[in-house]
């Protein structure tokens, strides 16, 4: 492959585990990669840094109509960086906006898509984003959802939850991978190893052993406990907090868990965390559960709550 692999997610689904495990995998070191150095193996596509360098300006100075005109720019110059595809992480939807792609797809080779249960989801974008947990369940819900521009980076535009999905599930002549965040947590090895396999490596399952084992959660948190990481948003706020699966169990509110259901319930069963007779399969709580070990029934959908409108 030449050209652009999109590392694309929802926001806390998982892509920063995802970027470690690929560092790790092309290192093929001794000892796990740094945090701090994810930057180094994967353009962040949001980061208006990139703008000001093209450009020449300062990135505060940019309209969103500019910003949407040169995106295209900054996609073919990430393509043509290095000889061999370049990662790009992206939390945008598969949209348009002014007129523009947010993917461009002269510059794209493939993509792989992260997707995560919007259950855990919520509660994670909560605590992350500092958001009321009503606010973030709100957002996963809302076809205009979106985060704006701030500290040099662009308005990311998200959508609901389930048009974030699709929009990458149907993107037409796409090559792309999906995985789950809970089977990254269960079945990692044949999880990470598709993931290589996508990406055209060599079957070698020490490489890959060691490639999971340096991405693993208990890794990524130790080194930010003793080093900080960039991309946190505060000091004070940890970036790698559970990365566990079945906590909204505990936090999320019946009526919660019902407009969540009622929202994207046709999506949780086409991704498998719903069965066609209307029961929830996602894993419980424990890292090693499986994913039949929490079950709920739903029955069908209602019509949802009026939008909240964007939320920074």
């Amino acid at each position: 492959m030449s050209g652009i692999i999109w590392l694309a997610s929802y926001p806390k689904s998982g892509n920063t585990w995802l970027r470690a495990f690929l560092a790790n995998l092309l290192e093929n070191g001794s000892r796990p990669v740094a945090i701090n150095d994810l930057p180094r193996y994967a353009f962040g596509d949001n980061n208006l840094l990139h703008y000001r360098d093209l450009t020449g300006r300062d990135p505060a100075s940019l309209t969103s109509a500019e910003i949407a005109a040169l995106r295209p720019r900054i996609h073919e110059w990430f393509a043509r960086s290095q000889e061999r595809e370049v990662f790009v992480k992206t939390h945008n939807a598969m949209l348009r906006v002014e007129g523009e792609p947010l993917i461009t797809p002269s510059a794209t080779a493939g993509a792989i898509y992260v997707v995560r249960n919007p259950f855990d989801l919520a509660v994670s974008f909560s605590h992350h984003y500092r958001l009321p947990l009503q606010k973030a369940v709100d957002g996963l819900c809302d076809e205009k959802f979106m985060l704006l521009a701030a500290d040099n980076h662009a308005s990311q535009y998200l959508g609901s939850w389930a048009t974030h999905v699709r929009s990458w599930q149907n993107a037409p002549g796409l090559t792309q991978h999906r995985l789950r965040f809970e089977d990254m947590v269960c079945a990692p090895t044949e999880t990470f190893g598709a993931v290589a396999q996508f990406l055209g490596f060599p079957p070698d399952p020490e490489r890959l052993r060691k490639a999971i084992a340096f991405s693993r959660f208990e890794e990524l948190a130790g080194q930010e406990q003793a080093g900080g990481f960039v991309e946190a948003r505060s000091d004070d706020l940890a970036f790698f907090r559970q990365g566990r699966i079945g906590v909204w169990r505990d936090v999320l509110s019946d009526p919660q868990v019902r407009q969540l259901i009622d929202a994207l319930g046709p999506v949780l069963v086409e991704l498998g965390y719903a069965t066609d007779a209307g029961r929830l399969t996602i894993a419980g709580a424990g890292d090693e559960a499986g994913p039949d070990s929490a079950t709920a029934d739903f029955g069908p959908a209602s019509p949802g709550p009026d939008s909240p409108g964007p939320a920074s």
